[in-house]
């Protein structure tokens, strides 16, 4: 297997987006959901490594964390850019695994015409019944309004609470530790997911007209012990989509061991 390298592209409007490749073979590239990246996401490496023989994994810092700049304004299509010109240099056509939110953007990216060979995506956070409450109709301005003010603490808060479903005392008690400025380092971006997000954590159904033109084959995954509206919402999405395939993971919940997804990865590629 190839050993990692690190590296970095450079999307349309200049943003130098940073990323790890790690072994041989057809791209696969990972997205991550909201305020994660590689950094702090240990799973990426995992998967990378496991599938290194077979495939050439690329991780990447999204716009704004990790390692990678930014360039305002911001908008969902900068991210398809960002994605672009990893496929670019990745070789096309790739693979695409997006987790949560980063599901999403996957599926937007597809819906754009880039050159995705298949989309793999991991509970997208889609709400789409009462199981859960809505997101608020204003989340989004919410968010922006916290980083303008300089109180990325309480956009991260805010995303932890309404998006993520923490209870507030929970949360009260993370702005102590030691993983809280890490969270207060990515807060500009969670606006970010609540824009690729839109209307879809709304409790209503899933847009038919968004994904229409994705055909490619896509796997879509949730754990057998994941949220209920996690459940349904993935569920409503395989039903969506023409080419899904639904898949539950047993015993997992919103986040999965990296040999159970590496496997599933494999899988998907090896039927086609």
């Amino acid at each position: 297997m190839t050993e990692n390298v690190s590296a970095a592209a450079v999307s349309a409007d200049g943003t130098v987006i940073a990323f790890t490749a790690w072994g041989r073979g057809e791209p696969l590239i990972i997205i991550d959901g909201a305020t994660a990246y590689p950094a702090i996401n240990p799973t990426n490496d995992e998967i990378g490594r496991l599938l290194g023989d077979e495939f050439r994994t690329y991780a990447y810092d999204r716009r704004g964390r990790g390692q990678s700049t930014d360039t305002a304004p911001y908008a969902v299509a900068r991210e398809i850019e960002d994605l672009a010109a990893l496929i670019e240099v990745a070789g096309a056509p790739a693979t695409v695994f997006g987790w949560s939110s980063g599901a999403v953007l996957a599926l937007d990216a597809a819906a754009a015409g880039l050159p995705i060979a298949r989309l793999a995506l991991f509970e997208p956070p889609f709400v789409v019944d009462d199981s859960r409450p809505p997101l608020p109709a204003d989340y989004v301005p919410r968010l922006d309004a916290a980083v303008a003010d300089g109180r990325p603490g309480d956009a991260a808060e805010l995303f932890l609470t309404a998006a993520a479903g923490m209870p507030a005392e929970a949360v009260a008690g993370m702005r102590h530790s030691e993983f809280w400025p890490v969270l207060e380092a990515v807060a500009p971006t969670i606006a970010y997911d609540g824009r690729i997000m839109g209307t879809t954590m709304s409790g209503g159904p899933l847009p038919r007209d968004r994904w229409a033109s994705v055909t490619v084959p896509t796997l879509v995954m949730h754990g057998s012990a994941t949220f209920p509206f996690i459940t349904a919402g993935t569920r409503a999405l395989a039903e969506l989509l023409p080419t899904a395939t639904l898949q539950v993971v047993k015993g997992e919940q919103h986040s999965a061991p990296a040999d159970v997804l590496a496997s599933a990865l494999r899988d998907f590629a090896h039927a086609g």
